[in-house]
């Protein structure tokens, strides 16, 4: 027996789901799923696109004794790196507090 076999149970479970869901979220949930789908779409299309170019093309085969191979470059300074990502969270911290305080100001 089929779920959906009669019009009474298509009705059913339609009224079940504006129940559960509500009627305002309906159309914006299918408009989320609509989206979904269409960026699932364009992937889909997009990875069998690589999938062919990816065929037709093979890079060519090159071998390299280790002593070939350049080196890479200098080894950064890791704490100058972490001295500015914290001087841009400190930046950040204080640019949140202002726009806080400011909109405190506006509110009242």
């Amino acid at each position: 027996m089929d779920l959906f076999d009669s019009p009474w149970k298509i009705l059913i479970v339609a009224v079940l789901i504006i129940v559960l869901f509500g009627s305002r979220k309906l159309p914006e949930a299918a408009r989320s799923l609509g989206k979904s789908m269409r960026i699932l779409k364009t992937e889909v299309q997009g990875m069998h696109e690589d999938g062919e170019t990816q065929t037709a093309y093979t890079a060519p085969a090159t071998t390299a004794a280790p002593a070939q191979i350049a080196p890479t470059a200098a080894p950064t300074d890791h704490q100058a790196q972490m001295d500015a990502i914290s001087a841009q969270l400190a930046n950040l911290q204080a640019n949140a507090a202002a726009n806080k305080a400011n909109d405190n100001v506006q509110a009242q």
